[in-house]
Order: structure tokens, then sequence, then C-alpha cells
């Protein structure tokens, strides 16, 4: 399936890809959450608004940054608070298109990176191998933080390579950097709530953002 406007890049699946679907000359980043018009939206963009701030244009890098719904409303705008909320951060929302979770969307990941525990468990009972590079946003931030970037591959002889070895990195580290409790790791719904519980989610979710994208290129945000 040609992935909606807005959602990447167009590839060829001839070329040899990885043992979770993905092409080896690309890395796909996939952000759930319930009806993708509120967490997973403000997530893609923020995440392409960070990589565009470290790398220029991050697909030149091969990263590819898309989402989805496990209740998702298929071909929605996403919500007008959202949207805002974007704005707030210099991100672009043009183009968005909401999309249903599929099977092909997770075979294609390399990571996905859920709103909440219920997504990620969602996201694995799919199967496709997925548990090794299914975690909650704010589960491989605190995981990311504990990883020494410095045995990372070089960014500078690619961002693809290092990005596989920081989810190997922090797959390998989840049975032993357990959250400090059980929300810690989750990201609520804002949906039908005002601006303000909006960009506190806003808030949450780019500086849960922050240390990730900062590994992945690794470059850090400039302030």
């Amino acid at each position: 399936m040609t992935a909606p406007e807005g959602r990447g890049i167009a590839e060829s699946w001839g070329s040899s890809r990885t043992e979770s679907g993905g092409s080896t000359s690309t890395f796909r980043i996939l952000h759930v959450s319930t009806g993708n018009v509120c967490r997973s939206p403000i997530t893609e963009r923020l995440t392409r608004h960070a990589l565009s701030d470290r790398l220029g244009d991050p697909l030149t890098g091969g990263l590819i940054v898309e989402s989805a719904g496990t209740w998702g409303h298929e071909g929605a705008p996403m919500e007008a608070n959202a949207e805002i909320v974007l704005a707030d951060f210099g991100a672009d929302a043009t183009g968005f298109v909401g999309r249903e979770l599929l099977d092909e969307h997770v075979i294609r990941a390399d990571l996905v990176l859920t709103a909440t525990r219920d997504h990620r468990a969602q996201v694995i009972s799919m199967g496709h191998s997925a548990g090794l590079r299914t975690f909650t946003l704010k589960e491989f931030t605190r995981l990311v933080r504990a990883i020494d970037t410095a045995t990372l591959p070089d960014p500078r002889e690619g961002v693809v390579e290092r990005a596989r070895a920081l989810v190997r990195a922090a797959a390998a580290l989840r049975g032993w950097l357990l959250a400090p409790s059980p929300d810690a790791d989750e990201v609520y719904d804002p949906y039908g709530a005002p601006i303000t519980f909006f960009r506190s989610i806003g808030d949450e979710i780019n500086q849960a953002l922050d240390p990730v994208v900062t590994a992945l290129t690794g470059v850090p945000a400039r302030h």
C-alpha cells in the first residue's frame, strides 16, 4: 500500500530487508495512539521537526516517521488543538491524514513508540516479532537515558545503523530498568480536553522526544 500524503518517501521494496521488514537503507519510526488524531500526530510531527532541526533533512539520513491508531480515524484530520500545539513548537501539521493501525505498519517499522502500555500490548499482540522494537515513548526515553551513546555507531557514518543499535541496546536494558511507578510510562489522552491540557501533553511528548532524537542523531537540540 502506498503511504498516504505526508507519510514519508516512496522506496523500492525490492531492496534488502531487515528482520522487522524494514529496508536496510532506511529506519522507520511508527508512533501509535488510539485515534491517531491527538497524541500520535503530535508525536509524529514533533519527531520530524526535531530531526529536521538536527539533520536538516531527516530523509537524507534515511529516517522515516509515521503514525497510526489502534482505533484510528481513517482519513481524519488531526484535532484542531493538536495543530495548535504543533504550531507552538514551530512544527508543521500540513497534510496529516489519520489512519488505522494495520499489520503492514508494524511489519515495516524498525521502532514502534506508543502512547501507553495498552497500546504497546496491542502492537505486540499483532505478532510480527514486534516485542523487541516496541516501547512506550516514555519507556524508551528512560532506557535511552541509561545508554552510553559512545558505544553506538558514529552518526557521521550512518544514522540508520546508529538507530538500529540504539533499539537493540534499549531492548537489552528493558528488564533491568523498570518504571518507577505504573503510570510513569503513560501519555494520557487529551481528546476532548481544553487547549491547556493539550499543551501540557505536548510538553510531555516534547520532553520525552528530546533525548531520543539526540541519541538517534548524535546532535543535541539547539536552545
